[in-house]
């Protein structure tokens, strides 16, 4: 009997390990509940591809994707908002980006273009280019610029080169809304369409009529209007000459430049001339 006692008590407190193991597994099975969780979805329109501005959204340029209701975008559309269906985009939108009522023409147009782009109270006027006036082909849609007109003045019919218009949106380039692919390259085109308020439109029709053009590509975060006196050809070719301001004089040092006479026209009848007076250093 000695013999088997190890083995008895062994077998024992396997036994009661045993039961021990089920009574706990037992209680934890009842206590434990499964708690389902409910994730709350909701379809919302989206672009199948990249829709760029002045196109007007057709079935098939919207997919529905699963948003969560708390993520859902405020002014979006639902998959089966019949009235999407028709809409011009004034923005571009990207692939599986949600349409916003916020990049859409207002509900009265319906036709897509350029007019339906354009903002209230201003025009698109039409400019013609080349690869210089177009700055080598770099200019796209979205891009603001800056004029400038070189013309020539009624004396002695001498040019004057001077920025007219600052800051102007370009609505098109050429006939096409949209940029093709993701890189910028260059492209061919003859003509640039410039958004405008009449007044702008009036100067750049004169400008392009009397003068030649040249457009100026204005990095997206300058927006500050600079005002310039335009130059001439006599103060172009005053610049960094000796004895003018900022230039070297004969002996090596800063001079600085006599101020200029102030001129006065007199006119008698129909005759008319001129009488300089010395202004003060």
């Amino acid at each position: 009997m000695r013999k088997y006692r190890p083995w008895i008590s062994l077998g024992i407190a396997f036994i009661v390990a045993f039961i021990t193991s089920l009574l706990i597994y037992t209680y934890l099975k009842k206590s434990t509940r499964i708690v389902e969780v409910k994730i709350e979805t909701l379809p919302v329109a989206t672009a199948v591809a990249d829709i760029g501005w002045g196109t007007q959204i057709t079935k098939e340029m919207i997919k529905p994707v699963d948003f969560l209701k708390a993520t859902v975008p405020p002014g979006c559309f639902s998959d089966g908002d019949s009235s999407l269906v028709g809409r011009v985009a004034i923005l571009p939108i990207k692939a599986n980006e949600p349409i916003l009522e916020s990049r859409l023409a207002p509900t009265s147009i319906k036709t897509g273009g350029v007019a339906a782009i354009i903002s209230q109270n201003k025009r698109a006027v039409a400019v013609k280019v080349d690869k210089v006036i177009g700055v080598s082909g770099f200019i796209h849609h979205g891009n603001r610029v800056d004029v400038l007109v070189t013309i020539p003045t009624g004396k002695n019919s001498e040019p004057i080169t001077k920025t007219v218009l600052e800051n102007i949106l370009v609505l098109t380039v050429g006939p096409e809304l949209e940029k093709k692919g993701k890189e910028e390259k260059p492209s061919d085109v003859d003509v640039i369409t410039l958004e405008v308020t009449p007044e702008e439109g009036e100067k750049l029709a004169l400008a392009a009529n009397e003068g030649k053009l040249q457009l100026a590509l204005r990095n997206f975060s300058d927006t500050e209007n600079v005002l310039t006196r335009g130059v001439t050809i006599p103060s172009l070719l005053a610049s960094y000459a000796i004895g003018s301001v900022g230039g070297p004089s004969p002996k090596g040092e800063r001079a600085v430049q006599k101020p200029r006479p102030l001129t006065v026209e007199l006119v008698k009848g129909n005759k008319v001339t001129e009488i300089k007076f010395e202004r003060s250093e």
